[in-house]
């Protein structure tokens, strides 16, 4: 590699890293860093987005200049924005700075951007350059990029099991199959996401919290699915102080009566069938980019069916349930030969005490 695009590659990685430091609270937009060289190549200045509503890393990194932009080059991880929003376009700002080269690394997936951008670029006179470290920012953004092109958000599975695979006793009890140290990184894990969902049954089995215990604001949103409106009259999700709560139920089955005993600051939606992907969509209309499925057996099952879940994170204990009727993380899909089952890659192995943590994705 030459020393320029080795140049190249170290202020684009700059702008990746900037991005990330966004990664829990630009939803519903995407994590983005900038980065300027004046004409001589030096650092002038940089950006990143950290929420939305607030300037855009182009943005924050004009605000910071040191020195005049005109002549030099900027490095985004993301195609600038040309488009009206909550903020100006980005595009026009780069244009009227007299900046000559422009470093992007990926399109914008959003079909009010997506090339537009680029394209204004390329007729103000600005040299473009596309695609320079593109896997590290497909994977920063996948979430972004995942809502954008399906209008679903992009689902994460979070179990935990015994070493023999079980999730809980047949009658139900699962405290504690994992150590402290387990449950506590899942609270500060949940920071990630924009939605926490779990189904009615887990609700009235085990009447989770599903807060970071303080390390996000705002908390995520908390979303219980029910077949029934068969919920409890109290519940810790009934406390929307620190938290809020939706309920999405399946009105194609629900008991409508049931609908008071929700207290009236829960959100309450209904769906036309038990489809996840419904779930989702509502999701992602809500601007929430990734959501965390801590849900049962059967709500689990129907979310992989439905394509609703991008990559799982198993938690396995050093403990031993057994009996034919405890629960396991999954029902039955129907496989009737081995071509037919699912399988995952990209494996991460990490140790937590005596714990085992596995995080893996879908093959595609």
């Amino acid at each position: 590699m030459s020393e320029k695009n080795v140049s190249n590659t170290k202020w684009m990685k700059r702008a990746i890293f900037l991005a990330s430091l966004g990664k829990n609270t630009t939803s519903p937009n995407p994590k983005v860093g900038a980065v300027i060289l004046d004409k001589k190549g030096k650092l002038i200045a940089e950006g990143f987005h950290f929420k939305a509503g607030m300037p855009h890393a182009e943005a924050m990194a004009f605000n910071n200049l040191k020195k005049d932009a005109k002549g030099g080059t900027m490095y985004v991880n993301l195609e600038p924005c040309c488009h009206q929003g909550k903020t100006p376009p980005c595009v026009d700002k780069v244009i009227s700075s007299g900046i000559k080269k422009v470093y992007i690394s990926i399109e914008d997936p959003d079909k009010r951007v997506s090339g537009k951008g680029i394209k204004l670029l390329k007729e103000a006179g600005i040299q473009v350059h596309l695609g320079l470290c593109k896997k590290e920012s497909l994977d920063l953004n996948k979430a972004f990029i995942h809502k954008n092109i399906t209008q679903k958000a992009f689902g994460v599975l979070k179990w935990a099991m015994s070493i023999d695979g079980r999730i809980a006793l047949k009658n139900g009890k699962s405290k504690w199959i994992t150590n402290e140290r387990s449950r506590s990184l899942v609270h500060s894990f949940r920071a990630e996401f924009d939605a926490i969902i779990i189904g009615g049954n887990t609700l009235r089995r085990d009447n989770p919290f599903l807060t970071t215990r303080g390390s996000k604001n705002p908390e995520p949103l908390r979303v219980v699915f029910t077949k029934s409106l068969d919920l409890p009259l109290e519940s810790n999700l009934w406390n929307c102080n620190e938290a809020k709560t939706l309920v999405i139920y399946d009105s194609s089955s629900a008991n409508e009566n049931h609908l008071k005993r929700i207290p009236k600051y829960v959100e309450v939606e209904k769906v036309s069938s038990d489809n996840p992907e419904l779930i989702s969509k509502i999701l992602a209309k809500r601007g929430c980019n990734k959501v965390l499925w801590e849900c049962g057996p059967s709500l689990a099952t129907a979310a992989i069916k439905s394509n609703c879940i991008q990559e799982i994170i198993t938690f396995i204990g050093p403990k031993i349930l057994g009996g034919e009727n405890s629960m396991n993380p999954f029902g039955d899909f129907n496989f009737k030969e081995m071509d037919e089952i699912i399988n995952l890659n990209d494996f991460k192995f990490s140790l937590i005490g005596n714990d085992i943590c596995v995080k893996s994705s879908f093959k595609n």
